[in-house]
């Protein structure tokens, strides 16, 4: 019975890790929405600004903004270009300030600025240019299972790690089952995801710099050496400890970081940190 509550209480701790790396993954990414707010004249109106839009259609920017008095411009340029920014006047829809940004090509950014006023008086939403990208559409039939199989890879890491840590006796067969999800949902669905979206089955080593496909390698790889070090020492507890250990450092960094950008001067997709 000691044995079956703590394997129970291990599950939800891994379930509740997996969970918050996933949210914190969702939070922090680069193109997750820009949320905040700006107090004008007593009221305080909340923004959510796209950073991330399918390219079969162009970017909405809709605030908000019920007081009538209120208006607004938007400004957008494409990233990395020497070229005049371009904008428009955002259309009152009823209660919301409504402007569209142009679609871009697969990969493709823009970076652009929305300023409300009233009276005379601006208000810049954010210090700094909004970065959205734009991507292909992916096919929910490959999206879904990549994400099923990512997560519940971590959460299988995750268990793995504590069934080493307690001396548990399920440890290798945990650690095959990790491998097995993230190379289903990282090596298979996670290409097919890039090439949906952004044009190519793989952007990391050796033949880019993703920092996804490469953040996904490590951890696989990780894996592989823990699955061969317990087949030979089933008492083995150093590497999936590290595995595991390695796999949430992995999941911590932001998702879509020094991922796929379009290069406006040669038409073509790159990825890594723009130079």
């Amino acid at each position: 019975m000691k044995s079956t509550t703590q394997s129970i209480l291990l599950w939800v701790a891994a379930f509740i890790i997996m969970l918050a790396s996933a949210t914190y993954q969702r939070l922090t990414g680069p193109t997750h929405p820009k949320r905040g707010q700006v107090e004008i004249d007593g009221q305080t109106i909340r923004f959510r600004l796209l950073r991330s839009q399918e390219n079969n259609d162009n970017a909405k920017i809709s605030i908000k903004v019920t007081d009538t008095a209120i208006h607004g411009i938007y400004k957008f340029k494409r990233l990395g270009v020497e070229e005049e920014w371009d904008g428009g006047i955002l259309q009152r829809q009823g209660d919301e300030l409504v402007g569209f940004l142009p679609k871009q090509p697969a990969a493709g950014k823009l970076e652009y600025r929305v300023t409300l006023s009233k009276n005379g008086q601006n208000y810049p939403l954010t210090d700094e240019p909004i970065v959205i990208r734009f991507k292909g559409t992916v096919p929910l039939y490959i999206l879904i299972p990549h994400i099923f199989f990512m997560f519940f890879g971590m959460m299988f890491s995750m268990r793995t790690g504590l069934e080493a840590l307690f001396k548990g006796a399920r440890t290798y067969r945990y650690t095959l089952i990790t491998l097995i999800f993230l190379i289903i949902g990282g090596m298979i669905f996670g290409p097919l995801v890039q090439k949906f979206a952004f044009g190519a089955f793989w952007t990391g080593w050796p033949f880019g710099h993703d920092l996804t496909d490469n953040k996904t390698l490590v951890a696989i790889i990780f894996w592989l050496i823990a699955l061969l070090k317990l087949r030979r020492d089933p008492s083995n507890r150093l590497w999936p400890i590290l595995a595991s250990v390695v796999t949430l450092l992995v999941y911590l960094i932001p998702h879509s970081m020094f991922g796929s950008h379009y290069d406006y001067s040669s038409g073509e997709v790159k990825t890594g940190p723009r130079v």
